[in-house]
Parts: structure tokens; C-alpha cells; sequence
């Protein structure tokens, strides 16, 4: 159990009267030479929706695991409702009535929504006991809370928001009060996203208490009472959400101001560099995800796809990349037909390809660094001896598109898994691009990046197009595909519906398509 002792000063009251929350004071906490945490004080009034912004690095999620003590302060204090506090564990955590949704979910796959949530809290010798009381308490806090999950299907089985859902149970099932969120949009769509914020707006009603990290500024302004703005392990502001504006916290973050739009001239559109002809895909589960795809990207463009997750748009990119074959249908690039071509066979043709899971496609994180920033590159002749890899131009190269890309920390010898999900990100798009191919396929490209690298990965985009390149771009972000595109693709149902010159899209008009409804009805 975590200790707790009231002070005479313990956890100052807000006007209210109320105790907050949360209040931390100065706490630090250092990783070898990297001070993360640099003399942290922080409030998080009870009953509301806290946002915590910055750019990755800024020592955000190092914080909040401080609060639910994955880690343990080199010094300072926690107060939890008033009360001095000490969380050694996760377990202390909980016991004081915090829970938290990780970025990356911990659920057991083959294990059912029901079973994930009574893990480690049984309830007693008899399974079946613990089970049945835990079936009866899920159905009330679904009710109570809008959570709708079937309790008895298959995590493996269940789409992503649901996933989320899940954790957020988990969470209340063991007594949570207060709710920590890390990064809890970086693999929904928008319509999950939406839902999520009702669901948050659902139980600040109920009186819970949340702790929202993030990087959007947009659900910040959404959804936050209160936010807190960190840069380089330092808290640099405390405002209330209605009192500041994107522009004030995008600069407040980065410490300088931050263009929110893209910047660009109008495209010069050169030969076709990659053309997709008939293109169909059966996937292994007799289910038609592709169907009779045919488009064209030229130089100096950007082609842009939008559409909600699931209509086909992750295995468009899977077979233009080479990872997995097309049931019919052909893909050039440069002039020269791809079929039966791997991923392998794909680079040497001058084709470059972001995946759109970072995790799963796009890292070994057992990897250092310097390894994951040779990935599908490592038959370069540049860093291949007769015998033996360069192991040492291989970790030069490494701190060379770290320095260039404002990779945090810039350490090639750290391993992939301990670098944040946006600096993750920098790495394979450093990988990349860095390559200068004459086609990019770049799919969610600023998916759980900040607002200060989502600036510096679209100017690379648009510096690439500017060079002559192809670029054939995949987001769910709508703003993302309409800021950056030259001409947009909308999919539906594994075809493609309509093509709209990015200048003259709105997000209404896209919107239409993406929902399957006739494009050239909506357009005229």
C-alpha cells in the first residue's frame, strides 16, 4: 500500500476549498547524465481534464511514470488528494487510485476482454467467483460510463478504439479516480478519437479526474480544463485551456513560433514516376481489400489518400512497397513493372516506404539505433566491408540524421524501445529520406509526433516534392492529406471514389466520399 500522512501544508486547497488531485513538487529525476525531470511542481485540480503538452523528449511521459511509479523520483514529493504519497509501484498506484492507459496497450491478445480485466486481480482462490463478480461490475461501468465492449471477445479480434476502451476499464474496474492518458489518440482514427472525448467528457461528469498527455493542440482545446506546457524535462507554463490559443501553446512548446500550416508553391508535376494499374487483393482470409486500383503519381507531386482506417488503404501500401503480392494488377516505378518484386527489389528500383506502424514494420526496437537506421539497408555497399558491416561509419551516419532530424536524446547506441514514439518516428523517416528515392511512400507520417517535428517532417516532404520527387502520402489525418496534397484519392470499401484537386477539397466534400457516397454527385 502506498504511505500517506497528511501535512499542515500537504496539498494546498484551490479556492474551492478542495484539495487537488494530484500536486507534485519539485521533483527531478535523472537517467545517467540526462536530467528528464528538472525541479517538476504541478496541480491537477480534482474533478478535471488536465492536458500535458511538449515536444517528445520533454519529459511528459517520464513524469507520469513517476505518478504511477514505473519509476521513482531522484527527489520531490507526491501528494494524492491532499495527502503525502509515496508510489514505489504500479501497485501503489492503484491503491491510491490512479490507473493509466499506456500509449502502447498491455493486453494479452488471446485472452478475452473479461480475462484482461480480472488479471491480476482475481478476486480469490475460485476463478469462477472472482470471474462472475467481475462480469457483473464490467456491465455496470460499461452502462455508467458508455464503454460498450463485448466482455467475451477475443482482444486479438477487437479494432483498436476498442482496445482503448478495454484499458480504460481495466483502469476503473480496480477504483480509479484518476485517469492517466498517454498519448491516447496516436492509433485512432478521428471518428474513435471523437469518441474517446466523449467518453472523457462522460466520466469528468461522474467526477474523475484525467491526466491527458498529448501533443495536438487541437484536443487540447477540445477537451482540457487546464494544461501544462513542458520543455526540456522543465514545466514553462500552467494557463487554463480558455485562456490561451494553439498558436500561444505551439510556441510555448517549442519555444519559438510554429507555422500550423503548410507553406508551399504550386506543384510542377513532371513525368509519372510510379503508376498502379488494375490493382486487386484477396487477403489470405478470402476477404477482397483491393479492387481494380488504378492511379498515377508524378514527379514534383503529392498524391494524397484519404479515407477511414480499414477501407484498403494499409494494403495499398503493403503492395506498392513490396511486402506482400497483389492477387491481379501491376505496379511501375521509374518505367519498370514491379510484379512478383519484394520489398527488397522495391528499394532498388528508388522506392522509400515509411510504414504506417512504426512498431510492427518500421523498427526492431530490441535494435540500437544506429541498427534500426540501416533497416532494409543494410546490403549498402557504402557500409559493408569485405567481411564485416562499418560498424563505426554505420553509428557516424546514425548521429549525422539524428543531428539533422532532432532525434532526442541523439544517442545511436541507445536502444530502439527507449526512445518515445515520435522520436521513434524521426528515425525511420530519417532513414528514408535520407536516401533521396525518387518515390517516398509514407504512410500517418506525423502519427504520435509534436507539433515542432509534425513542422519538420512537412517541410521535408514538400523539399522532396520540390526536388522532383513522388511522393504518395497515406494519413487519417484529414488536415495532414489536405495541407500537403497536390491532388487527393479518396478510398471507400477497397476502391478508389473520387480524385480532388487539393485546392478545391473541403472537408465536407471528403468527408462524402470517405462515407461512400457519390462522389461526382457530391463535386458537381
Amino acid at each position: 500500500m502506498p504511505e500517506q500522512s497528511p501535512e499542515p501544508n500537504a496539498g494546498a486547497t484551490s479556492s474551492s476549498g478542495v484539495a487537488p488531485a494530484i500536486e507534485l513538487r519539485g521533483v527531478n529525476k535523472h537517467f545517467g547524465p540526462v536530467h528528464a525531470n528538472k525541479d517538476i511542481s504541478l496541480r491537477v485540480e480534482k474533478g478535471s481534464i488536465h492536458g500535458i503538452i511538449g515536444e517528445n523528449g520533454a519529459g511528459k511521459s517520464t513524469l507520469m511514470s513517476i505518478l504511477y511509479g514505473f519509476y521513482q523520483a531522484d527527489s520531490g514529493e507526491i501528494f494524492v488528494d491532499g495527502a503525502k504519497t509515496k508510489i514505489n509501484s504500479p501497485d501503489d498506484a492503484i491503491a491510491a487510485g490512479i490507473g493509466m492507459v499506456h500509449q502502447h496497450f498491455m493486453l494479452v491478445d488471446p485472452f478475452t476482454v473479461l480475462e484482461n480485466v480480472i488479471l491480476g486481480a482475481e478476486g480469490g482462490a475460485l476463478l469462477k467467483d472472482g470471474m462472475d463478480k467481475a462480469r457483473a461490475e464490467l456491465e455496470r461501468l460499461e452502462q455508467e460510463y458508455s464503454l460498450e465492449v463485448n466482455i467475451d471477445a477475443v482482444v486479438a479480434e477487437l479494432p483498436v478504439g476498442l482496445q482503448q476502451r478495454l484499458e480504460i476499464l481495466k483502469a476503473l474496474y480496480r477504483g480509479a479516480e484518476i485517469l492517466i492518458l498517454d498519448e491516447p489518440t496516436g492509433v485512432l482514427t478521428p471518428q474513435e478519437a471523437d469518441h474517446l472525448f466523449r467518453i472523457l467528457a462522460t466520466l469528468k461528469e461522474q467526477g474523475k479526474t484525467i491526466i491527458l498527455i498529448t501533443h495536438k493542440l487541437r484536443e487540447i482545446m477540445a477537451i482540457t480544463d487546464n494544461v501544462t506546457v513542458m520543455r526540456r524535462g522543465e514545466v514553462v507554463s500552467n494557463v487554463r485551456t480558455a485562456e490561451t490559443s494553439r498558436e500561444q501553446l505551439a510556441e510555448m512548446m517549442v519555444g519559438r513560433k510554429v507555422l500550423l500550416r503548410v507553406e508551399k508553391t504550386a506543384a510542377q508535376p513532371g513525368r509519372v514516376l510510379m503508376e498502379v494499374s488494375n490493382l486487386d487483393y484477396t487477403d489470405p482470409m478470402g476477404v477482397r481489400r483491393i479492387k481494380d486500383v488504378s492511379f498515377s503519381v508524378r514527379a514534383g507531386e503529392i498524391v494524397g489518400i484519404a479515407g477511414v482506417a480499414g477501407n484498403g488503404q494499409s494494403e495499398l501500401m503493403e503492395i506498392i512497397s513490396g511486402i506482400i503480392q497483389p492477387s491481379s494488377g501491376t505496379v511501375q516505378v521509374n518505367g519498370e513493372a514491379a510484379a512478383e518484386r519484394d520489398a527488397h527489389d522495391m528499394r532498388h528500383l528508388g522506392l522509400a516506404h515509411v510504414p504506417e506502424d512504426r512498431q510492427r514494420m518500421g523498427l526492431v526496437t530490441a535494435f540500437t539505433a544506429n541498427e534500426s537506421s540501416i533497416l532494409g539497408y543494410h546490403d549498402d555497399r557504402a557500409i559493408n566491408g569485405p567481411i564485416l558491416m562499418d560498424r563505426k561509419l554505420i553509428v557516424e551516419n546514425c548521429k549525422t540524421q539524428m543531428d539533422d532530424y532532432d532525434v532526442r536524446p541523439p544517442n545511436p547506441m541507445l536502444l530502439s524501445s527507449n526512445f518515445s514514439g515520435g522520436n521513434q518516428q524521426k528515425i525511420i523517416v530519417a532513414r528514408e529520406m535520407d536516401r533521396d528515392p525518387e518515390v517516398l511512400l509514407v504512410g500517418q507520417p506525423t502519427r504520435g509526433v509534436d507539433i515542432g517535428a509534425i513542422e519538420f517532417i512537412h517541410r521535408r516532404l514538400i523539399a522532396m516534392r520540390d526536388r522532383g520527387k513522388a511522393v504518395l502520402l497515406i494519413s487519417v489525418e484529414l488536415d495532414e492529406v489536405m495541407s500537403l496534397s497536390d491532388r487527393i484519392l479518396v478510398m471507400f470499401d477497397g476502391y478508389i471514389v473520387g480524385e480532388v484537386p487539393a485546392a478545391e477539397a473541403t472537408e465536407q466534400m471528403l468527408g462524402l466520399m470517405m462515407a461512400g457516397i457519390d462522389p461526382t454527385q457530391q463535386v458537381a
